[in-house]
């Protein structure tokens, strides 16, 4: 793969590049991105390094870099045009500050007041997004899957507060009736991470908006690089104000309700431009647990913590009862993570 230091090779440019590709015994590939061109080789570096073609190419004053195609995304590597790029939500840009993300499981239509006074004790604690559910994904069909009136409750929460609101949309009706209603953070589940069709249509409902996309890891997925190529469809539809979750994998441990991944956080900073929050809330799914997780992400260099919080969990719908924690305890949290941050730009 190749990368030119403007957006496009000029003719005569392109000419001593296939000149030099062919000399190898290689082709040349124009692929045509948002804002630039790449150039991808093709029978001979594509699986295979060819360090003295590599090494030719790189002496070329017009060439900014060149390396091997083997991931399979392009705009969310951290080398790609987007690595500048800067997510923010509201006033707080991602990377510059932490992004505290927190609220409840699901939103309760018929004790609505239990979440308007959970979203104003979160923003009172210094949470910068609330996130409530709105529809939610069963594992069992006669569980409580939410219902439409409770977006007016959630809308309701950004009025009182002012704060930017996150929500889960499981399909394309659900996805316009949030972007009508003005839902600030679209948020993709560890059940839909590998929803090709769905994402894509995320990307292109989202392009050219200030919405920002949240995408969840899936349980199910096996690599850092298969996480990263579900946001590439995304990112590719016009939209790279995207987030990447992390809410624990598989195998799942006796006591977790997934095996706690914040650690994969170096990982994926490794590899791509885009912020990276953690869940410890799900990844966990112990309210006493979350805590710890949500500190260790901070260290392990997580941009912001994501969170299930409700003023009394045991009345809580959904996963509340079980790993949602009280804002009392959002607040030591966040200012513990305030500190850590501080910590961690000393290495």
């Amino acid at each position: 793969m190749i990368f030119p230091k403007t957006l496009k090779l000029t003719e005569t440019q392109l000419r001593e590049l296939l000149q030099i590709v062919g000399k190898h015994g290689c082709a040349l590939e124009e692929a045509a991105l948002q804002t630039r061109s790449i150039y991808l080789i093709k029978n001979g570096i594509n699986g295979i390094k060819n360090d003295a073609l590599f090494n030719e190419l790189s002496t070329l004053p017009y060439i900014s870099r060149v390396g091997e195609m083997e991931i399979p995304y392009r705009l969310m590597d951290r080398h790609s045009t987007l690595a500048n790029h800067q997510v923010g939500i509201g006033n707080l840009v991602l990377g510059k500050d932490p992004c505290f993300i927190a609220g409840v499981c699901t939103i309760d239509v018929k004790n609505p007041q239990l979440f308007l006074e959970t979203a104003v004790a979160i923003k009172e604690c210094g949470g910068h997004v609330l996130r409530g559910g709105v529809w939610k994904p069963r594992t069992r069909l006669y569980s409580y899957q939410g219902e439409d009136k409770a977006l007016d409750i959630l809308l309701e929460a950004k009025r009182l507060t002012g704060l930017p609101i996150n929500t889960e949309v499981l399909n394309s009706a659900q996805l316009s009736l949030a972007l009508d209603a003005g839902v600030d953070v679209i948020q993709v589940g560890t059940r839909n991470a590998l929803n090709y069709s769905l994402l894509q249509e995320i990307g292109q409902q989202t392009a050219k908006t200030k919405v920002v996309v949240l995408l969840k890891k899936s349980r199910a997925m096996a690599s850092v690089d298969e996480f990263l190529a579900a946001g590439e469809y995304v990112v590719a539809q016009g939209n790279p104000n995207l987030m990447l979750c992390l809410r624990g994998t598989l195998p799942r441990p006796n006591g977790f309700r997934s095996f706690p991944d914040e650690s994969m956080t170096l990982l994926l900073k490794e590899k791509t431009w885009a912020p990276v929050i953690v869940d410890p809330s799900h990844s966990t799914g112990q309210s006493s647990f979350v805590p710890s997780s949500a500190l260790a992400a901070m260290c392990y260099g997580a941009d912001g913590i994501m969170m299930e919080v409700h003023l009394d969990p045991k009345r809580g719908l959904g996963d509340d009862p079980h790993q949602a924690i009280t804002p009392d305890v959002v607040k030591r949290i966040i200012k513990d993570c305030q500190t850590l941050w501080t910590l961690r730009k000393k290495y």
